[in-house]
């Protein structure tokens, strides 16, 4: 038991203390009790107790069944959800995942025993303070991601743990215990049993972590083979060229430090060399070529994306971004409209960052012309933007209904010209008056 004080929401200590009142053990566990020692922000607070699902729900005047066959219920207050769940024992595990069944105990020990890191495994309430059995504290003192008990038997029961451990490690900025780490390199090929959902989720969560490059980790320990095997064949494909320091995964790595964690923009980074491992090829002077690598790495992101059941929105943006994550141009207005208008004005923003974070993960050669070009592009961009100049047939002057009514057939030549006209206004913003691009329309009749 600890004398260490933590400041529990209103309603969590009133169902820990309606619990109490009742003759039952109730504590706030895991992540909430882990990250209020740490001074973060708990997401969400989990309650464990030594009640029964039922006896729980006779306490409370609103709850509804989560997951009532291993104990948990969810008790309502003002439209509020707290998950409250019984101590329990897991049976044996037949799928790296789920136990066949759950006992349930009155003992907390048994219950804190069950679960991942010694980190997750604390317990507290206002009475008994901090209970921590298994080393939390010290770990988190030591900034180390430990298995409770023998990390093997922890994995064999939910592989998706050996993920979480990375995960967890990215995001508290936290080392991987060197058993623990043995343990992940043996048991990897069990993340093979794990869904594609719940894989993405964890990977998304590392991807958007303050430490993405901890992929390497999960690399060195056999664990991206098992769901993201094109990121193996990055390590292995080097870049004799003076664009270049690293090989292409530690470029892609440090391209992922070097943009901001978003979802879209970090998966972009990882996936936008993809091609390059099969398109290699070496010239007379020992220089390395990717040729068309950015089109091969579209297809593999697309790929990708879908195996690990990427939302359509998601994998639709990631794929155009990577697409044209090396799309370069000289900085003049003309370029950059066109430039908007091949991207698409939701995407361009984004487009530049990809730009960026990419040049920057370069070698030095050239580094200066290329930011340079990027300075320049970005305050053209600016002032396109605040002309309100056209780049897409959303602001074009003229549409469709326009053409038909200046007499011009229904039909598929309708779009073709609605294309030339936004063409010429891209070249010249002026012409972006109805009057002026109904002129152009009659006088092609």
């Amino acid at each position: 038991m600890d004398v260490m004080r933590i400041k529990l929401p209103e309603k969590v200590h009133k169902i820990i203390t309606t619990l109490q009142m009742n003759g039952y053990e109730a504590y706030a566990v895991g992540g909430c009790v882990r990250d209020s020692v740490l001074g973060r922000v708990p997401g969400d607070w989990d309650i464990t107790t030594s009640a029964m699902p039922e006896e729980t729900k006779a306490l409370f005047r609103r709850t509804f069944d989560t997951g009532i066959e291993h104990g948990t219920v969810t008790v309502l207050l003002d439209h509020e959800g707290f998950e409250v769940t019984t101590y329990r024992i897991d049976g044996e595990y037949e799928d790296s995942r789920h136990p066949k069944e759950v006992t349930f105990t009155r003992n907390l020990r048994e219950d804190l025993l069950r679960r991942d890191f010694t980190v997750n495994a604390m317990a507290y309430n206002e009475k008994d303070g901090l209970v921590d059995i298994f080393g939390g504290m010290e770990d988190l003192k030591g900034r180390v991601i430990r298995c409770v008990g023998a990390a093997q038997e922890r994995f064999r029961e939910d592989a998706l743990r050996i993920l979480r451990g990375v995960r967890f490690a990215a995001q508290l900025d936290f080392e991987i215990e060197e058993s623990t780490k043995d343990a992940m390199r043996d048991l990897a090929p069990t993340l093979q049993n794990i869904s594609a959902e719940r894989i993405q989720a964890e990977l998304v969560k590392i991807l958007v972590s303050g430490r993405p490059e901890i992929l390497r980790t999960a690399w060195e320990l056999g664990i991206t083979r098992q769901f993201l095997p094109e990121f193996d064949r990055l390590m292995a494909t080097t870049q004799e060229t003076p664009h270049h320091m690293y090989n292409v995964g530690d470029h892609t790595l440090c391209a992922l430090q070097n943009i901001r964690p978003d979802k879209v923009l970090r998966l972009t980074m990882l996936f936008h060399d993809m091609g390059k491992p099969e398109l290699k090829t070496v010239d007379a002077g020992g220089v390395a070529h990717f040729k068309k690598h950015a089109l091969r790495s579209e297809e593999i992101t697309r790929q990708a994306l879908r195996r690990l059941k990427f939302d359509n929105d998601t994998l639709r943006k990631v794929s155009q971004l990577v697409r044209c994550h090396d799309w370069r141009m000289p900085a003049a207005q003309k370029n950059v409209r066109r430039m908007m208008a091949k991207v698409g004005e939701e995407l361009f923003p984004g487009y530049m960052e990809v730009r960026r974070a990419d040049v920057l993960a370069q070698s030095m050669y050239q580094r200066e012309e290329k930011i340079k070009n990027l300075d320049e592009i970005e305050e053209l961009y600016q002032q396109i933007k605040a002309a309100g100049q056209c780049v897409s047939l959303k602001t074009l002057a003229v549409n469709g209904r326009d053409l038909i009514e200046a007499g011009m057939s229904p039909g598929r030549g309708i779009g073709e010209k609605l294309e030339q006209l936004l063409e010429a206004v891209i070249e010249d913003p002026k012409l972006n008056v109805k009057e002026e691009l109904l002129k152009r329309v009659k006088e092609d009749f």
